[in-house]
């Protein structure tokens, strides 16, 4: 199958159809799928567990306010811009928004209480991240630029269609404000929204640069060796804020290269050594047995 989302050059992360994590096999096949449905474990969630907690943002912020949306969405207000990071408001993360899981926790913003949304960063087309029902809610609203990787853009694109959006591949950067800059980075993880399309898209994180602060925000990522986390504070030196998934994690055999456990977080939070941390992807869907 031809690449629907990406035409590029081979590089050390892509062979031309699919990309890769250099040394790294995270692919699970039919029988590793059906031996984990097989042997059970699932955890029991409740129907409903809404939070008590709901943020009214300011309008802007000149210095660093982070708001945790649910799962992986975060509204980032930093050096005067708004930043949404993977927003999902949908009450399902799945094809259509009628297929997939369905949250059991509410957004910890309200829809209609967003302020006005300057970027919207994206870091990868699972359907738990990259959410088309949101994009278009939020494209109509309030007319953001999109920064994503590479083939991802294609994908929302057909949410907004004449949006300026920007895809670029690891260790890229781009100015998406007055002094500040989004860094793309690597990490461990994979991509997909069907069942033919596997790593079609490029996945990662991004290290965010302003003079109010720089916040690592990771999507999704297994921990591996911890280089990736290491080499965030030899590039950029203590940031003051980490963004670390700590969700869909069991049973470790079959999530270990691709998603963190709390001791995993804890290992990358030490080694990319932020003053601060934020931990995300847990409580709002039941992904996985924990």
């Amino acid at each position: 199958m031809p690449n629907p989302y990406y035409a590029g050059p081979v590089t050390d992360h892509f062979d031309g159809e699919r990309f890769f994590v250099p040394g790294t096999a995270s692919d699970k096949s039919r029988a590793d799928l059906l031996r984990w449905r097989r042997e059970g474990g699932r955890a029991v969630w409740p129907r409903q567990a809404p939070s008590p907690f709901q943020d009214l943002p300011p309008v802007r912020s000149d210095g660093m306010r982070v708001t945790l949306i649910g799962h992986a969405s975060f509204l980032i207000q930093l050096a005067g811009i708004n930043i949404l990071v993977d927003p999902v408001w949908s009450d399902r993360a799945g094809p259509l928004g009628l297929l997939g899981l369905r949250r059991v926790n509410h957004p910890g913003v309200v829809f209609a209480d967003l302020r006005p949304i300057d970027v919207v960063l994206v870091t990868h087309k699972h359907y738990d991240h990259l959410d088309m029902a949101t994009l278009r809610r939020v494209w109509r609203g309030h007319r953001p630029r999109f920064v994503t990787r590479l083939g991802n853009d294609t994908i929302i694109r057909r949410a907004a269609r004449i949006a300026e959006i920007t895809a670029l591949d690891w260790g890229q950067s781009v100015d998406i404000g007055p002094g500040i800059v989004a860094h793309l980075q690597p990490c461990r993880h994979w991509s997909a929204r069907g069942l033919r399309d596997r790593r079609m898209a490029l996945w990662g994180a991004f290290v965010i640069t302003s003079l109010a602060g720089t916040i690592y925000h990771v999507g999704d990522t297994g921990f591996g060796d911890g280089e990736h986390f290491a080499d965030i504070a030899v590039r950029f030196g203590p940031t003051d804020l980490a963004i670390l998934p700590i969700g869909a994690y069991e049973p470790r055999w079959f999530m270990q290269a691709q998603h963190m456990d709390p001791d995993e977080a804890v290992q990358g939070f030490a080694l990319c050594q932020p003053r601060n941390a934020v931990g995300h992807h847990c409580r709002t869907f039941q992904f996985n047995n924990e």
